[in-house]
């Protein structure tokens, strides 16, 4: 069975893209970490849930985990504790470009590959209404960098350079070719 270990619904729609046989089963682990790369620290934390979701899972299991995270200049932005810092987030965000980095780890037969996205996206100049607006919408409060591009905050991304659904939450394309890779069974017709 394939094993989702994220509680996202976002990654959870995304998968469902490659096959719609998989089970969700969310760690719940630590994800904090002291780690200046921010590629690095997205697989990191990948891997530290692929490695709780293996613990519980069957011999013929295969699980993936994956991580996401948002950077400019040298700064992680993780999710928002508040409005406030939803606001303040955005605020630095506008007008500039920054880069979005998933971090996936898949176990399988005894086996772990990792694989890293990343994607630039540039978000317009943005008005303190617009931020105050979107920030009382409640959507910037579980997500890395205070805002889902899948969501309102298309409202805010003037461009995009690299692959979407990295900044959803999981790169669809990039996942896929590794789990066809290591020999994860996939539905029929998606493994065409």
């Amino acid at each position: 069975m394939l094993i989702l270990a994220s509680q996202s619904p976002r990654r959870r729609e995304l998968l469902g893209l490659i096959t719609r046989d998989f089970l969700v089963r969310p760690t719940g682990c630590d994800e904090t970490l002291d780690c200046a790369d921010p590629a690095e620290h997205a697989l990191q934390i990948a891997c530290r849930k692929c490695a709780a979701a293996l613990a519980e899972a069957g011999p013929e299991d295969a699980v993936i985990a994956a991580d996401t995270v948002v950077y400019l200049d040298g700064l992680l932005l993780g999710k928002p504790r508040d409005p406030a810092e939803a606001a303040a987030m955005l605020s630095r965000l506008s007008g500039r470009t920054h880069t979005v980095c998933t971090g996936v780890a898949v176990a399988f037969r005894g086996g772990t590959r990792t694989l890293s996205q990343q994607t630039r996206v540039t978000f317009y100049d943005l008005s303190r209404s617009l931020i105050d607006w979107y920030v009382s919408t409640g959507e910037p409060m579980d997500k890395a960098g205070a805002y889902g591009i899948q969501g309102r905050g298309a409202l805010l991304v003037r461009d995009i350079a690299g692959d979407y659904s990295n900044v959803v939450g999981l790169p669809v394309a990039a996942l896929y070719r590794l789990l066809v890779e290591m020999g994860v069974p996939l539905e029929k017709e998606a493994a065409r």
